[in-house]
């Protein structure tokens, strides 16, 4: 366990200096909240401020854990680092294991300063209680988006993993709702994502204190296709990487 940590430790540090990771996890978020935060309207039954607040902080999660592992995976998987990894005392499953630790830290930073902002910028009110629910809703949610992102950057080449991973990114945005409140058809699809399922329950949790049991079930069944399509993607790759 002493191997995979410090192996975690090496992925943060090379990620604080990775600008792309700063861009996309943090940066663009705020951005967005900041300019878009204060529009006079409402998303899921809430004050757009707190339904803008949600889906940056998902933004941050999603492009955190999805973006950056996908195509880093399978260039280093190409670059032949794996395979390096598994000549050395390191358990089989470090690699994996690092990457999944690596997002779950590296995402919080995103979370909380749109959260932040949320507070003091869109004046988003609630008890602590509520802040909590919604901010580990989203963190839980890079468990998912890892696991989509290792299986993906396992069995693609760096040369077509790119844009799948931006179709699936924008896909994952657009109809999850990340960036405006969904109705009509767009959200009886959207309903579908885990994107989707991550806002509508913080912004029930935000509206009416309780959440449909039907998102929390969506979420898992999605964390769970995931997590078995990686294992199959490691497996499958085992004897070749």
């Amino acid at each position: 366990m002493g191997g995979t940590l410090a192996l975690t430790k090496a992925e943060i540090s090379r990620l604080r200096r990775n600008k792309r990771y700063m861009i996309f996890t943090i940066a663009v978020p705020v951005m967005f909240y900041l300019i878009f935060a204060k529009t006079n309207s409402t998303g899921y039954g809430v004050s757009f401020a707190a339904f803008y607040m949600v889906g940056m902080a998902s933004f941050g999660t999603l492009s955190g854990a999805f973006n950056n592992n996908t195509i880093r995976i399978s260039q280093e998987r190409k670059d032949g680092w794996i395979r390096q990894l598994r000549l050395t005392p390191l358990p089989a499953n470090a690699y994996v294991v690092a990457k999944v630790l690596t997002s779950m830290v590296t995402t919080v930073p995103s979370i909380l300063i749109v959260f932040l902002l949320g507070r003091f910028y869109g004046h988003v009110q609630m008890p602590i209680w509520k802040w909590v629910a919604c901010a580990v809703t989203i963190w839980i949610g890079t468990l998912i988006f890892a696991a989509l992102a290792v299986a993906l950057g396992y069995k693609l080449n760096p040369d077509s993993v790119q844009p799948v991973t931006i179709a699936v990114f924008f896909f994952f945005s657009i109809f999850g709702g990340l960036w405006f409140a969904l109705s009509g058809a767009l959200e009886r699809l959207g309903e579908f994502t885990p994107t989707y399922q991550i806002v509508k329950i913080s912004t029930d949790v935000i509206g009416h204190g309780s959440v449909a049991l039907v998102n929390v079930i969506g979420l898992v069944v999605w964390f769970a296709i995931f997590a078995v399509l990686a294992i199959f993607a490691v497996r499958s790759t085992a004897e070749t990487v």
